[in-house]
């Protein structure tokens, strides 16, 4: 008896680990490095600062690049990965090729700023790196700074199969981005408040050119979407736009991180279907509409999104290392 009470002890054990999520792999902590570089945040600073001034590409760049890092094998700066003859490596990837060399520079400039002081050469992580770095843009857009757990290693494999899946793409219904988001551990609210990252940046036009031109036979463009806004989106982008021609996200304050993402919702004016469908959608609304009428509110959710994100997949001990090189493994 005694026996087999051990056995069903054990089996318990082994369903409960198997289903702990995989964004809790690890404890991060605000002062990890306080003792190991203790000036890393400053650091980081002043070399997104300087990169900043040189282009404003700087901050929906190195935004982006956080993204796409943690929702494929965590945030683990693996998408910084460069490919080699027998390896296809994440940013390679069709979703990641659009993702603007600014970002992988401001990360590539901080960490020889880091490896500069001999006492954290070495010693601080790409992806912890890419983590302040992320914050450090979206405070110079104007948007909420606030404090960056830290302690996370970098991974040791990128693989362009590995992303095929794990990206929100811009025909995505709500149904389809909340699923994607809480195989991550993000709520439904933690997606509405991220997606207003697309307040910053810009699309190339294939990325939504269907929605103006090819919505469906009865309608050529888009119903949800704003009527002048739809004009001028054919205007910038015509049918034989060269491809890498591209246009503001958000077509009011582009280089501003707030709410006003949420007020060109409510005006139809979401460039991908997976932004216009958060409005659209009435179990969405009341968020999109709520966040409108208060940046303040939609500060703190997005400060508690973003660092929910943070936590994904992260890899310590012998599931990850400190690289020499961000592009390269060890």
């Amino acid at each position: 008896m005694a026996h087999a009470k051990l056995v069903l002890i054990a089996a318990a054990a082994v369903l409960i680990l198997c289903q702990i999520p995989r964004f809790a792999t690890a404890q991060l902590r605000q002062n990890y490095y306080a003792n190991i570089c203790p000036d890393v945040e400053s650091i980081v600073r002043d070399a997104v600062t300087a990169k900043f001034r040189q282009t404003f590409v700087t901050v929906p760049a190195t935004l982006r690049l956080f993204f796409h890092d943690c929702f494929v094998e965590g945030c683990d700066a693996s998408v910084i990965v460069a490919s080699t003859g027998n390896n296809r490596a994440e940013k390679d990837h069709p979703d990641n090729i659009s993702l603007a060399g600014d970002g992988f520079d401001t990360v590539i400039k901080a960490k020889a700023a880091i490896d500069a002081v001999a006492q954290c050469r070495n010693k601080v992580s790409c992806a912890d790196i890419l983590a302040i770095a992320a914050r450090d843009v979206i405070a110079l857009a104007g948007g909420p700074s606030y404090a960056v757990e830290l302690g996370r290693m970098d991974g040791l494999r990128s693989t362009a199969a590995s992303v095929t899946g794990n990206l929100p793409q811009p025909g995505f219904n709500l149904d389809q981005l909340t699923s994607l988001f809480a195989a991550n551990g993000l709520s439904q609210s933690d997606m509405i408040a991220l997606s207003a990252a697309h307040t910053l940046g810009f699309s190339h036009c294939s990325r939504f050119a269907s929605r103006i031109y090819d919505f469906s036979s009865q309608n050529p463009v888009d119903p949800s979407m704003n009527r002048a806004y739809a004009a001028q989106l054919q205007v910038m982008c015509p049918r034989d736009v060269d491809p890498q021609v591209a246009v503001n996200m958000d077509p009011v304050t582009p280089r501003a991180s707030d709410n006003q993402y949420y007020k060109n919702l409510q005006q139809g004016m979401g460039l991908f279907t997976s932004d216009q469908v958060l409005f659209a959608d009435a179990r969405s609304r009341p968020v999109v509409d709520s966040w409108a009428q208060s940046v303040a509110a939609f500060d703190r959710a997005f400060v508690a999104a973003i660092t929910k994100l943070g936590r994904v997949a992260v890899k310590t001990g012998a599931n990850g290392n400190i690289r020499r090189d961000c592009a390269l493994f060890n």
